[in-house]
């Protein structure tokens, strides 16, 4: 597997080797050894599955607050998404950036997504599916959202009418959030 950092502080994207034949493929999609080997410091609790029936499904901007902030190591296992992190970790030297990576079952590629930062990610295509390992167990108490079109953030989605769900749609504006996370140097969990 080549990891390579993805234009924000501890944002890694993965791309797995490949082994195939006539009979179809083979990958390695997570090893605890590798990622350490990596630098990317996670060990996983709990495995989530999403589908979208549309394309143009946006789901985000989320989080979880401490001491639930989770690690996402994200996946698209079917069609195709793209894949949107913001670095909210006071001190960073990404702070209040965004970066994007087009993820699909075609290309295998995975995004390390680091407690402190926003996720949220759009379908390409109908039928999307996607699969991620997170660091953190789920907690209601702890589960936080942002507004995917806030102007400070600017991020470009690729669309002018996402389909959203209510709860992301009635999101606040990152200044109104009251999200903190400060940033703990290269390598942390947080």
């Amino acid at each position: 597997m080549r990891a390579m950092e993805w234009n924000l502080d501890g944002v890694f994207l993965l791309e797995p080797t490949v082994h195939g034949d006539d009979r179809g493929w083979f990958y390695e999609m997570y090893s605890e050894r590798t990622l350490e080997d990596l630098g990317i410091p996670a060990r996983f609790v709990q495995d989530n599955r999403s589908f979208s029936a549309q394309k143009g499904t946006l789901r985000g901007l989320h989080c979880q607050t401490e001491p639930m902030a989770q690690g996402k190591l994200f996946s698209c296992t079917r069609g195709a998404v793209l894949d949107v992190a913001v670095d909210v970790r006071r001190g960073s030297p990404t702070y209040l950036k965004w970066t994007a990576a087009e993820l699909s079952a075609e290309n295998k590629r995975l995004l390390w997504i680091p407690r402190g930062c926003l996720h949220g990610f759009v379908t390409l295509t109908e039928n999307a599916e996607v699969f991620y390992k997170v660091d953190a167990p789920y907690s209601r108490a702890h589960d936080r959202s942002v507004r995917f079109d806030d102007p400070l953030f600017s991020i470009h989605w690729g669309l002018s009418d996402p389909m959203v769900s209510s709860k992301d749609a009635a999101a606040p504006l990152w200044n109104d959030a009251g999200i903190e996370f400060e940033y703990c140097g290269r390598g942390s969990k947080i």
